[in-house]
């Protein structure tokens, strides 16, 4: 059987971008320990609906830590004190019965809150847009296997790959900087053949949305790596920052 504890939930609520925002205090009582976090959640928001109270806006959708939609800092942590985990798969058994748990939105300038722990991030979406993709005309998909890859190249660019966009390498960044998801989709690509055409426009067009957008510079903290729930390396920082010089001096040449 499971166990049940009580905890306090120490919530930001904000009804909007431009309104002021405060922590609310809540009680979690009976919470089995087998629940995620976002059923903790549910279980508070239940009661605030039966009182007639605004439940607490959260971002969630797949809830199997795949799709990036949830992230809050829990305890200052972004998704909370389980390394390798996003929000949802945080389970209560990882908390202790009596224990207060402050939940904020992730903050950094580009990501404006929207409501209470939900926010935008919508900025990465113009990150993406500015070059994370491949747009070479080839006609028909060909067959995987008729294009070498390097196993290791191969291998690398899956660990990029897994990057889920959720933010909390931003949230977790003293100078709120986007490098480390950036760097993911940018090494994701020029690993792999598929990525060269493009790879030159690609790392000087996404590194120049990302400081329009507001995004801070990378100064080695390395708490982005630390907090990231797919444990994606800052070693893809360094390709990246390789791939922007070959890119500014093939850019200058021309």
């Amino acid at each position: 059987m499971s166990e049940t504890i009580n905890v306090t939930v120490k919530v930001w609520r904000q009804r909007g971008p431009n309104e002021k925002g405060n922590l609310e205090t809540y009680e979690a009582k009976e919470v089995s320990t087998d629940m995620s976090f976002l059923e903790m959640l549910d279980v508070i928001n239940e009661d605030l609906t039966l009182q007639g109270r605004d439940p607490i806006a959260f971002d969630h959708d797949c809830r199997e830590g795949i799709c990036g939609s949830c992230g809050s800092m829990v305890n200052g942590l972004a998704h909370g004190p389980e390394e390798g985990t996003t929000l949802c798969q945080l389970h209560m058994r990882h908390f202790k019965d009596g224990d207060t748990i402050v939940i904020e939105p992730f903050r950094a300038r580009p990501f404006k809150i929207i409501k209470d722990l939900a926010v935008d991030r919508s900025a990465f979406d113009g990150i993406i847009q500015a070059g994370g993709y491949v747009s070479v005309n080839t006609g028909q998909a060909p067959e995987a296997n008729t294009i070498p890859v390097p196993p290791e190249n191969a291998d690398l660019s899956m660990d990029a790959a897994a990057c889920i966009g959720c933010g909390a390498c931003v949230a977790a960044c003293p100078n709120a900087s986007a490098m480390l998801f950036v760097s993911a989709k940018v090494s994701h690509m020029a690993l792999l053949p598929h990525g060269q055409p493009e790879a030159a426009r690609r790392a000087l067009s996404m590194l120049k949305k990302m400081d329009a957008l507001g995004f801070g510079n990378c100064s080695n903290e390395t708490e982005c790596e630390a907090e990231c729930p797919k444990e994606i390396s800052i070693s893809n920082i360094a390709r990246f920052n390789r791939e922007f010089l070959k890119a500014s001096f093939g850019s200058s040449e021309e």
